[in-house]
């Protein structure tokens, strides 16, 4: 593995309309565990119940992982306290990221926050270009990703929805969707 003072940390983000924005990120946290590089993972949105994923990541000792949203937000009944909720989140992402501590942070599901208005783009590129270790590589993934985001970004990867087997009455499917 080459060396942090040797590598260039990446800024990716994972946006659209279609699936795979997470899929993606994750596939990259696992390559990236696999070097032994240190990792964290800080879910947004998603709540406290178990993934395919979370189990996973459990059976490395160099991923560390925090969900801490309070579940699906689009079907708010409190939009005060999912503010409240995805602004701790982002004190929390910030500290971890500048503790240096980390060769990859993974931000899922924060670009709904910026499209919802709960936290702005242009904070969150600033924090980017100001803050973030020069070698750490960091992924940014969810829908309505801010354009301030996506101009502070290495990569940048918009998913397009071509059909989706919810239209069509399908619920999510263990292991293919959580």
């Amino acid at each position: 593995m080459k060396a942090r003072d040797r590598r260039h940390g990446l800024v990716v983000v994972n946006t659209g309309e279609g699936k795979g924005k997470s899929s993606s990120a994750l596939g990259m946290v696992f390559r990236a565990a696999g070097w032994g590089m240190k990792i964290c993972v800080i879910q947004y949105i998603k709540g406290q119940w178990q993934t395919g994923e979370q189990k996973a990541a459990e059976r490395f000792e160099n991923i560390e992982w925090h969900a801490l949203g309070d579940g699906f937000t689009w079907d708010t009944k409190n939009p005060e306290q999912d503010i409240k909720t995805s602004r701790a989140i982002w004190e929390f992402s910030k500290q971890k990221i500048a503790s240096g501590e980390f060769d990859l942070v993974l931000l899922d599901e924060i670009n709904y926050c910026c499209g919802y208005g709960w936290i702005s783009g242009q904070e969150i590129a600033d924090f980017v270009r100001q803050e973030k270790p020069s070698w750490m590589h960091l992924i940014l993934t969810g829908r309505n990703a801010a354009p301030e985001v996506v101009a502070c970004a290495d990569t940048v990867t918009e998913m397009t929805k071509i059909k989706h087997a919810y239209e069509q009455g399908i619920k999510a499917e263990q292991g293919i969707e959580f």
